[in-house]
C-alpha cells in the first residue's frame, strides 16, 4: 500500500494548488457551494432531493477551498445521520463514509457515535456482499461481474476505514485483466476500448492494494501514460474515451490526476488544460460539465476546482 492514502493525498494537493488562486475567485464558488445546501443539510444534483453523492462533492469542494466550516459540518451531520439507515450502493457506502471523515475533521462533528461498536466490521461484511467471482466488485449486491471504477470505490472504503482489502492480489488481478491494447482499463470485461475514467479507477486501485504492479508489469506505466495523454482534445480538456469528439470536466479532471500520480504531468499542455478549465468556469460560481453543457452541479464544480488546482500557477 502507499505511504498516504490516496483520499489524503488528493486532498493536498489540490488544497495546496486552490490555495494559490485569488481570493475573489475562491470566494465565488465557496458562496455557490454554500447556497447549494438544502434545509436538511445535504446536497442535491441538478434537480430532486439531498443525495449522498452530490453531499460528498460539495463537501469535497469546500474541504479544498479551505472552507467546509463547522457550521456546513453541523448542517450536514443531520442528513447524514438521517441516511444511515437507508440500503445502499457501493458508491453511497463511500459518500457516506468519506463525508463523516471530512465533518469530524473539519466542524469535530461524529456522525457514527452511538452506532454499533462493531459497526467498521460490519460495513467490511457488506462491502464483500458486492464482491464478484472475477475478483473485482459490484455496483450492487450479487452482481455478475465486477466493476472497475466501482472496485476502486470499495478499495477506497476499506482505506477509510483503516483496513486493508481482503484478497487484495485478487482485486488486483482483476482491474489487470481489465488492461487493453491501447494501454489503458475499461470499465465492463466486453469492453474493447479503454476509457479515460476507468483508467484513472483501475490505477487507483492498483495504487492501493498493488502499487508495485504499475512497474512490475511490462509497458504497464508507460502503456497508461501514452493512452491519456491521447485522450487531449483540441479544446484543452480531455475526452472520455478515443471515440467520443468533444473533452468533458470529469474525464479532465480524473485523467490530468492520474498522469500526474503516474509521475508524468507534462505530457499535458497546462496552459492549455487549464484555459479549458477557465472557459466552463461560471463567474457566480461552480462549473459546467464541459463547453457543450448548459447546466452546472456541485459535483463538476469539484472537478473544476481540481483541475485549476492541479494547474494553478
Amino acid at each position: 500500500m502507499t505511504s498516504q492514502p490516496y483520499l489524503l493525498r488528493l486532498t493536498a494537493r489540490l488544497a495546496e494548488g486552490l490555495g494559490r488562486l485569488p481570493e475573489a475567485r475562491r470566494r465565488r464558488h465557496v458562496v455557490y457551494l454554500r447556497a447549494a445546501q438544502n434545509p436538511d443539510g445535504g446536497f442535491s444534483g441538478r434537480e430532486g432531493d439531498s443525495d449522498l453523492y452530490y453531499t460528498g462533492f460539495a463537501l469535497r469542494s469546500l474541504a479544498v477551498l479551505g472552507d467546509l466550516t463547522p457550521e456546513v459540518c453541523s448542517h450536514a451531520a443531520g442528513f447524514l445521520r438521517s441516511s444511515l439507515q437507508h440500503r445502499a450502493s457501493v458508491v453511497d457506502f463511500f459518500s457516506l463514509l468519506y463525508t463523516c471523515v471530512l465533518v469530524e475533521l473539519f466542524g469535530g462533528v461524529k456522525v457514527l457515535d452511538g452506532s454499533a461498536p462493531d459497526w467498521q466490521g460490519r460495513v467490511a461484511e457488506t462491502l464483500e456482499t458486492f464482491r464478484t467471482a472475477d475478483g473485482g466488485y459490484a455496483k450492487t449486491p450479487g452482481g455478475p461481474a465486477g466493476s472497475t471504477y466501482h472496485s476502486f470505490l470499495v478499495a477506497l472504503c476499506y482505506q477509510l476505514l483503516g483496513r486493508d482489502v481482503p484478497a487484495a492480489d485478487s482485486l488486483a488481478g482483476f482491474v489487470l485483466s481489465r488492461r487493453r491494447e491501447d494501454g489503458g482499463f475499461v470499465e465492463m470485461s466486453a469492453m474493447k476500448r479503454s476509457g479515460t475514467n476507468p483508467t484513472a479507477a483501475g490505477v487507483g486501485a492498483l495504487q492501493i492494494v498493488a502499487p508495485s504492479a504499475l512497474d512490475d508489469q511490462p509497458g504497464l506505466r508507460q502503456g497508461l501514460i501514452d493512452f491519456l495523454a491521447e485522450m487531449a482534445s483540441d479544446e484543452g480538456g480531455l475526452r472520455a474515451n478515443g471515440r467520443v469528439p468533444l473533452a468533458d470536466l470529469l474525464s479532465t479532471f480524473t485523467g490530468a490526476w492520474t498522469l500526474a500520480e503516474l509521475g508524468a504531468p507534462d505530457r499535458l499542455d497546462p496552459y492549455e488544460v487549464r484555459a479549458y478549465a477557465t472557459g466552463v468556469e461560471r463567474g457566480q460560481g461552480g462549473f459546467h460539465g464541459g463547453l457543450w453543457d448548459t447546466g452546472h452541479d456541485v459535483e463538476y464544480t469539484f472537478y473544476g476546482l481540481g483541475v485549476l488546482g492541479l494547474f494553478a500557477e
